[in-house]
């Protein structure tokens, strides 16, 4: 899995046992590896929609390939295991329902390890008439459903929350994509901080809320969570930053971000109708940003932080989640099971077993 913000890809090798909804999987390992700054520029300047030739773009897409198939190559190597089955997101680098892009050119990974490959997952919700996103609920309920109200909250580029109520099948899962979320949080880091994240929110932490500007960008992030629809291209909020970067020292920009963020995102899970006593299950990056996470919890209404934990609680480390969800979408695919919900997405039924680009050597 490759995330929207851009820093490198993320391998989990699993177990899978049985089939369908009744599967289990186990998480064997898990690594992450960065970009090469070449190829990371390359990708951030297709995304951010700069001009490029068609061969630099069929360039591009042939390297991350092969980035993507050493990444893979060297964890199974280490573990000693061969794959049944891959599967690979891509690098989303444009959104905008029905258009979207996950580039990847599968082709040479196959040829590499020899694997059947699995990609291009969001293209049979978006010909269904689905928003192609979150695609990742059916497997958030698999892998993380119990008896108690949960909501599993990835703080990604973009923050997408799943919402799973207690001891409910798959029918009563919902999700929603929120606003975005690292996508802001790194642009600050970038344009003030001068460095591609802040690690830990420790600039932020130092930081004093501007509330003035706080507000500003809340307002913002509430109208993308109240279009009730995928986000991506377009949507970055990056307009906010220059326009507050002026007023404010570095560390105040990045803690009022943080505060804005946080309270969009703590509010749409208290407004999900989830018991007092739902757990928030973070994942992605943002996981680990301190004044985002206490923002979350405070707006949620758990100022204990109790309810409020990092997803290496459950056993999954937070990095290893998306990429360990791909597992899950591919063998689903491969049992010709549908792997979007139609209450998430607004997808029509399928027509026939679903149909997903399968690369097999």
């Amino acid at each position: 899995m490759t995330g929207t913000s851009l820093d490198g890809i993320d391998v989990a090798v699993a177990s899978v046992e049985g089939k369908g909804l009744a599967m289990t999987v186990a998480l064997r390992t898990h690594a992450s590896v960065d970009f090469p700054p070449a190829l990371g520029a390359s990708l951030r300047a297709l995304a951010e929609q700069r001009p490029m030739t068609a061969r630099d773009v069929a360039s591009l897409a042939r390297s991350f390939a092969l980035f993507h198939a050493e990444a893979i190559r060297s964890l199974l190597e280490v573990e000693a295991i061969r794959a049944d089955l891959i599967v690979a997101h891509g690098q989303t680098v444009f959104h905008a329902p029905p258009v979207s892009w996950q580039l990847l050119q599968p082709a040479p990974m196959v040829e590499l390890l020899g694997t059947t490959t699995v990609c291009d997952l969001r293209q049979a919700d978006l010909a269904a008439g689905g928003q192609g996103a979150p695609i990742t609920p059916l497997a958030d309920w698999i892998l993380f459903r119990g008896a108690t109200d949960r909501a599993v909250i990835n703080l990604g580029g973009f923050c997408n929350v799943t919402f799973l109520p207690g001891g409910s099948g798959p029918e009563g899962v919902r999700g929603a994509d929120i606003c975005a979320c690292n996508q802001v949080l790194d642009a600050v880091a970038r344009r003030v901080l001068h460095r591609p994240f802040d690690p830990d929110g420790a600039a932020a932490g130092r930081g004093i809320v501007d509330v003035g500007a706080t507000d500003r960008l809340m307002a913002i992030l509430r109208d993308q969570r109240g279009r009730r629809r995928s986000l991506g291209t377009g949507d970055e909020a990056s307009m906010w930053v220059e326009r507050e970067l002026e007023r404010l020292r570095p560390e105040d920009l990045a803690a009022s971000a943080a505060t804005a963020v946080g309270t969009v995102i703590g509010e749409s899970a208290t407004q999900a109708g989830l018991t007092e006593n739902a757990e928030l299950l973070l994942a992605g990056g943002g996981a680990r940003h301190r004044p985002l996470v206490e923002a979350i919890a405070l707006a949620n209404g758990d100022s204990s932080g109790t309810r409020t934990r990092p997803l290496n609680a459950y056993g999954v480390p937070i990095e290893a989640r998306e990429a360990l969800e791909m597992t899950v979408l591919g063998a689903l695919a491969q049992d010709g099971l549908s792997i979007t919900l139609a209450a998430v997405t607004g997808r029509q039924p399928p027509q026939a077993r679903d149909g997903l680009w399968c690369f097999a050597r």
